[in-house]
Formats: structure tokens, C-alpha cells, sequence
């Protein structure tokens, strides 16, 4: 599984230290870990919104499996995430909220608080979430006897974003378009994007939207 980082301009000095947890808990697993930033105060600015974008081209096209961000509360990044098809974002604080997440909802990202709440032990936390996140096959159910009916669930929203959502590769073209573009101006967005595509619809609306 390959795990991607997003942050935003507001916690981009905490890159680091996400990164490093993440690295620390899912190699050992045979996880891969890509960081597209930002990966400094002085790296190319990315917004929560920019976040979103970036998240469901990174998912959609295949380049990454998983998504890991936040914002200051996490509620920004989320509700941006969840703008987009193909992307089930879960807002997650501690380690319970990160299992059932998992377990019940069956998400392909995460948006974490790095700011509120993140004091002392917040390195800690990261790696406890990080361990439940990932620590079985997601979608099995919690408690397990409800297992069926939150399957149910799961198919049944699947079912209804891909009704209310429209294709990605019509929605990239019609947002803003520095806005966009921002979104993939990373230092390493390119190598680690198109090396990882599978998607060559999608790789060249984004070319198209680059250059």
C-alpha cells in the first residue's frame, strides 16, 4: 500500500514529525510512504482546499492508496477531501477514532488536528493512530457481529457518491485555475505523481492543467 502525506500552510513545520511517524509505523508493515509537502514554511503554499484537490488525484488516478492530512482542526481538510469523487475522508483524533474509522467506514484518507490538541505526546498519538489505522484490513466491522450491516452501509454510499459526484477529470477543468495549478506546484509532485499514475486520462488533464 502506498501512503501518501498532504499538509497545508498552517502546519507545514510539523511535515517532520508526521512524516517520521508515519515512516516508523507503516514501513515495518511494507507500506510505502510518499511526502508531497509541504514540507516547510518556504515550500510551495498549499491550502486545505488545495489539499482536497491534490488528495482526489492522487486516488482517483491509483498514484497513491491511502491519503494522510489535517489542517489546524482537521475539519477543513475533511470537508474539502469529501468534496471530490472517489475519496471517503474520516476526521480523526486519537486511536479509537482511527480504528472504527477504519473498521466501520472503510475510508481512503484521514484529516488529523495538528494544531488543536497537538501538545505534549503529540508525536505519541501520531503513531497510535497511525498503528490502528493500518493494523488489520480495513472494512471488517465494529464490534464484528455488526460487520454486515456497516458493509451494507458502505456499499449503499458507494452507490450514492457515485450518483451525486461527477467524473474528476470534468471537475479539474472547470475550478480555478492557479488554484489548481498551485496544488500540484510541490517540489516533488511531479516525480513522485506521474512515476505512480495509473490513470492516463487523469495524468494528462493534470499536464494539461500545468503547463
Amino acid at each position: 500500500m502506498k501512503i501518501a502525506l498532504i499538509m497545508e500552510n498552517s502546519q507545514a513545520a510539523k511535515n517532520a514529525i508526521v512524516e517520521k511517524a508515519l515512516r516508523k509505523v507503516l514501513e515495518p508493515m511494507g507500506f510505502s510512504v510518499d511526502n508531497y509537502g509541504m514540507y516547510d514554511a518556504d515550500s510551495a503554499s498549499l491550502t486545505y482546499v488545495q489539499n482536497g484537490i491534490l488528495a482526489a488525484v492522487l486516488l482517483n488516478s491509483g498514484a497513491a492508496d491511502y491519503v494522510v492530512t489535517g489542517c489546524g482542526t482537521g475539519e477543513g481538510a475533511m470537508l474539502a477531501l469529501n468534496s471530490f469523487p472517489g475519496v471517503i475522508c474520516g476526521h480523526v483524533e486519537d486511536a479509537l477514532d482511527a480504528y472504527t474509522f477504519a473498521q466501520i467506514n472503510d475510508g481512503n484518507a484521514i484529516a488529523l488536528p495538528f494544531a488543536k490538541g497537538f501538545g505534549w505526546g503529540g508525536d505519541l498519538n501520531l503513531e497510535y493512530i497511525f498503528e490502528k489505522l493500518f493494523c488489520e484490513p480495513s472494512g471488517q466491522g465494529y464490534p464484528r457481529e455488526r460487520a454486515v450491516p456497516e458493509q451494507r452501509n458502505k456499499k449503499i454510499l458507494d452507490g450514492v457518491k457515485a450518483v451525486t459526484y461527477r467524473d474528476l477529470c470534468d471537475i479539474l477543468p472547470e475550478l480555478d485555475r492557479e488554484l489548481v495549478k498551485d496544488a500540484f506546484g510541490g517540489e516533488h509532485f511531479q516525480e513522485l505523481f506521474f512515476a505512480n499514475c495509473k490513470d492516463e486520462k487523469i495524468a494528462q488533464v493534470v499536464r494539461s492543467l500545468m503547463a
